[in-house]
């Protein structure tokens, strides 16, 4: 997930927020002129968007297409609950580093830690993570806002179907949401296929656990991780704005 961090590094400005502020606009030109190197690593910002906008990015839209074609593969990053924290081709292709006589492999572990390195069952080795999640959904939005309906990826990669950024955002959203709903039988992921001690699993005592196994969802680590799992209600938020809309 480490080479998915740079699509979080992305704002779109207004024009009329950037007449508002010349002295910015003077040294961003400044930095692009004089710091070549730099600013050859940064998406121009002088070319136009949508409604004229401009995008402050790390990462160019051909990179982010290059990007997106990993983290948008089924058989890589993109679960049917969300994003893997690693992808899933490490599953038969271990990551292996020799050293000192010594072998060392990072394999793709959906669920609890194999090893005690990280606390005994923290991982971040292949579950789902919520608050770097969320922050990619938020940044396919931004570059939306930028790029508009016309800039389109292929998602899920090997379906064929071609979406815009915003559409990828709002699919991944539904993943993530996927976790807490309820399925034909009544069981959700989160309870990974169990029901909820003292219930039938179907009602709404809902626990927010620390995260979630990459393949099916079920909830590890601490059950009660508020402080970024309870991010979900921010998403059912804006899916429920959707729906109102499209009404």
């Amino acid at each position: 997930m480490v080479g998915l961090i740079p699509l979080l590094a992305v704002e779109t400005l207004e024009p009329d927020l950037l007449d508002a502020l010349p002295d910015f606009r003077r040294h961003m030109r400044w930095f692009l002129r004089n710091r070549p190197g730099l600013a050859s690593l940064v998406a121009s910002w002088e070319v136009e968007g949508m409604r004229k906008r401009r995008l402050l990015a790390l990462v160019h839209g051909h990179r982010m297409k290059q990007l997106l074609g990993r983290m948008l593969d089924p058989d890589e990053f993109l679960s049917p609950y969300g994003i893997r924290s690693v992808s899933r081709y490490h599953l038969d292709h271990p990551y292996v580093l020799s050293i000192g006589g010594q072998q060392w492999s990072v394999n793709y572990e959906p669920a609890e830690s194999q090893t005690a390195l990280f606390g005994g069952n923290s991982n971040w080795r292949g579950p789902i993570w919520f608050p770097i999640n969320y922050l990619l959904v938020e940044a396919l939005q931004k570059f939306h806002h930028f790029y508009g309906d016309d800039y389109r990826v292929e998602h899920p990669v090997g379906s064929g179907q071609q979406r815009n950024l915003d559409e990828v955002a709002s699919d991944i959203s539904r993943r993530l949401e996927r976790i807490f709903l309820s399925d034909a039988h009544g069981m959700r992921p989160l309870f990974g296929g169990n029901a909820l001690p003292g219930g039938d699993g179907s009602g709404d005592r809902l626990l927010f656990y620390e995260y979630f196994n990459g393949d099916t969802g079920a909830g590890l680590g601490a059950s009660h991780q508020t402080g970024w799992t309870a991010l979900v209600a921010k998403l059912f938020d804006r899916t429920q704005d959707r729906r109102v809309d499209d009404r």
